[in-house]
């Protein structure tokens, strides 16, 4: 998966933060989590995953972090097909109508679902599928969404 420079995630941790607390508890992560359609089966379950009842920025960007480098292993072929069973998932969070492709429109879609939308991003969208889109067609395939997933940002 890619890595998200610091403003990206300061900027979803500022979305996570529903109540403006300056955290993110438990609940607004599962709320965000069931949003794109993971849902842990408990509160409990989710601490354990987190380590705490709430992170505030250098936690999330820590846990963020420690993901990233779980998911960057390599070597381990159960690593690799555990990275590919997560990219598959996360491509059927954004192919909306099931075709097999991502189009602007549903990025756009989802994004405003994450409610990490805003008038700005449709040219964002745009530029981002055609910088990925390697055949040209407009949308992104699999193999697309999946070589944009694995770059890594500076």
């Amino acid at each position: 998966m890619s890595s998200i420079n610091s403003d990206d995630l300061h900027r979803i941790f500022e979305k996570f933060d529903r109540n403006g607390d300056g955290l993110v508890s438990l609940d607004e992560l599962k709320c965000l989590l069931e949003k794109i359609g993971v849902h842990p089966s408990s509160l409990d379950e989710l601490e354990s995953l987190v380590g705490k009842k709430s992170l505030d920025i250098i936690d999330f960007m820590f846990f963020y972090e420690t993901i990233m480098e779980k998911n960057m292993e390599t070597g381990k072929e159960e690593d690799i097909n555990n990275l590919d069973s997560d990219l598959v998932e996360a491509f059927r969070v954004y192919d909306l109508d099931g075709d097999g492709f991502i189009s602007c429109d549903e990025l756009q879609s989802v994004l405003a679902r994450l409610e990490l939308w805003d008038e700005h991003c449709g040219k964002d969208c745009k530029s981002m599928i055609n910088f990925y889109d390697a055949n040209s067609d407009g949308v992104l395939d699999f193999e697309e969404f999946k070589n944009m997933m694995q770059i890594t940002n500076p």
